[in-house]
């Protein structure tokens, strides 16, 4: 079935990665491209990889770019966005980010303290009007714990299906009322979407902004996200691709619910791979995108620094390795002396994944409607940089710093 899927679409995607080699190969002469590696050989050995993920992974449609300096240098789609009505993926389709959007959150957050208002290892609950269920003033909750997923935060995920007339608890009941501690903070990194949810409140509560309007005028509008919101428009409504789980039984495809949830801030948002590649753009290029600071690069440093070294090891047990951990919500890791961040986001039917190597300025997006599809994007991911080193004429510039503890 799958084998007939690809043949179908094969033409439409090699159009489609064609149309983004040659788009890269408009922006700079000859044949090298920023940070020089040839653009043209690195996703002619990509692709392949990108097929076999697909059928491995049985994603069916993923939208991919690559990230060189400050330029997006290729960007391609494959597969199909909707299986039932037979739509080709396009690098315009839109899916949900998932936990990639939490990376956003922390940066919105850290804005805020960078205008004095508060201090990283500062106490959450100094700056709310409430106590949080089970906190312990001995031991309270900092901004550094909710950012690394140390503070033993807990709350259900509060899901709804979208197609009723149901509602979610609103933000500020959901902190009051469901959030608590389930364990105390630094006993262990136990990864929290509650814990998010309450990172979006404090932006709404410090910054006197509601928390969507904030993230839209400092996040989005500054990045040139267009396609991103927490709430499609109907123009992104059009191109929203379907999200897919596979039947453990018939191996057939079928449709998701799609939900809505009181832990949003957490990831429930949706945008495109165009919209993913201008983020990585302002990770890669010190928290500066086309001249507009958004963060600091001290603060973005901190963001991607693993922070505390006796939770250091594999990220939820399925990214990294001895020397990954949890920077400020980024994943760090460091290979061959190369400092890499990263992060995934996943909801039933969809998965993506952000790769980014600090040192040469390099990047991968990825956005898919494949269900739980993270090690196969991860493999992806690494193979792509790989192949850029393979093709690059250029040495790295020398790291400056590690991976170690600041805290």
């Amino acid at each position: 079935m799958m084998k007939n899927y690809f043949r179908t679409v094969k033409k439409a995607c090699f159009a489609i990665a064609v149309l983004g080699v040659a788009a890269a190969a408009g922006a700079l002469p000859g044949k090298t491209f920023a940070q020089d590696f040839d653009v043209k050989k690195v996703v002619f050995d990509l692709e392949p990889q990108i097929r076999r993920a697909m059928i491995e992974g049985k994603i069916s449609s993923a939208t991919i770019a690559l990230v060189a300096g400050d330029k997006v240098v290729w960007t391609g789609a494959y597969g199909e966005s909707n299986r039932w009505a037979r739509t080709p993926a396009a690098t315009d389709t839109v899916y949900l980010i998932g936990s990639t959007f939490k990376t956003m959150s922390t940066v919105a957050l850290l804005q805020l303290m960078e205008q004095g208002k508060f201090k990283l290892d500062d106490p959450v609950g100094k700056y709310l009007d409430f106590k949080i269920q089970g906190e312990d003033p001995k031991n309270p909750i900092t901004f550094r714990h909710l950012f690394t997923h140390t503070s033993g935060l807990t709350g259900d995920f509060g899901a709804v299906p979208l197609w009723n007339n149901d509602a979610t608890i609103k933000l500020e009941d959901y902190v009051r009322t469901v959030l608590k501690v389930g364990h105390p903070p630094m006993t262990k990194v136990e990864y929290s979407n509650p814990a998010f949810t309450l990172i979006g409140y404090l932006v709404e509560k410090i910054s006197g902004v509601p928390y969507k309007q904030y993230m839209t005028e400092h996040i989005f509008k500054p990045l040139e996200m267009t396609s991103t919101a927490f709430d499609p428009t109907p123009d992104m409504d059009q191109r929203l691709a379907v999200p897919y789980v596979v039947d453990e039984k018939t191996g057939e495809h079928r449709p998701a619910t799609r939900v809505r949830a009181a832990v949003y801030p957490a990831g429930i948002t949706y945008g495109t791979i165009g919209d993913q590649s201008n983020w990585l753009i302002a990770n890669l290029n010190g928290g500066v995108f086309k001249g507009q600071r958004i963060i600091g690069e001290a603060t973005l440093n901190q963001m991607m620094t693993r922070q505390f070294d006796q939770f250091k090891g594999r990220i939820e047990g399925i990214w990294g390795d001895e020397t990954s951990g949890f920077g400020l919500t980024w994943w760090a890791r460091e290979i061959s002396g190369e400092r890499y961040f990263a992060h995934s986001g996943s909801l039933s039917g969809y998965t993506a994944f952000l790769l980014g190597n600090r040192d040469r300025k390099w990047g991968f997006a990825i956005l898919t409607n494949g269900h739980r599809a993270h090690q196969h994007l991860f493999k992806l991911a690494d193979h792509s940089m790989e192949l850029m080193k393979k093709y690059s004429a250029a040495p790295v510039a020398a790291s400056v710093g590690n991976q170690g503890k600041t805290k």
